[in-house]
């Protein structure tokens, strides 16, 4: 089973005077909201996570959305036999997360983890459903840290256009 999950940092607050009403896209993907962020193979004990504390993680949960869906572009789905590939890139350094789907099953590995450790592998459904809920339940954390934010209309785009999963 997949788990998704975050911290935020302490080492990295955001300015006290945000306007989290009106933050531009590129200051609620890149300049607020930093810590470190995991994904987790909960079957197997395993997980692969970020110890950095600075990762933007609206825009991890946000990046991740977008690769689920890039994943799918395959007219034949989850029966193509062809690797679809993506990557997510972490702006300060040079180390990025790697996902490649063939036919129903995505694997993860990133540019940190030793060379002799097998990927994460999950459906490719499950991480859909669990992209989204983890998106909608960050969200939902910020808001309550951040009541502003529930008003912003860039949050409200974002949640329509990656609404949970049944």
């Amino acid at each position: 089973m997949l788990d998704i999950g975050y911290a935020l940092s302490n080492r990295f607050p955001d300015p006290p005077q945000t306007d989290y009403r009106r933050a531009d896209t590129h200051a609620l993907r890149h300049d607020l909201f930093c810590g470190d962020v995991y994904l987790a193979d909960t079957e197997a004990d395993r997980e692969l996570s970020t110890a950095w504390g600075w990762v933007p993680v609206l825009d991890f949960a946000w990046a991740l959305c977008d690769i689920v869906e890039q994943l799918d572009r395959d007219p034949m789905g989850s029966r193509a036999a062809r690797p679809q590939r993506a990557e997510l890139d972490f702006t300060e350094s040079t180390d990025r997360m790697l996902f490649e789907r063939r036919f129903g099953w995505v694997d993860i590995t990133s540019d940190w983890s030793p060379a002799e450790e097998p990927p994460l592998s999950f459906s490719h459904a499950e991480l859909r459903r669990e992209a989204r809920d983890f998106l909608h339940d960050l969200l939902a954390d910020l808001t309550d840290l951040h009541e502003d934010l529930a008003e912003n209309p860039a949050i409200w785009t974002l949640q329509a256009r990656f609404p949970r999963v049944p």
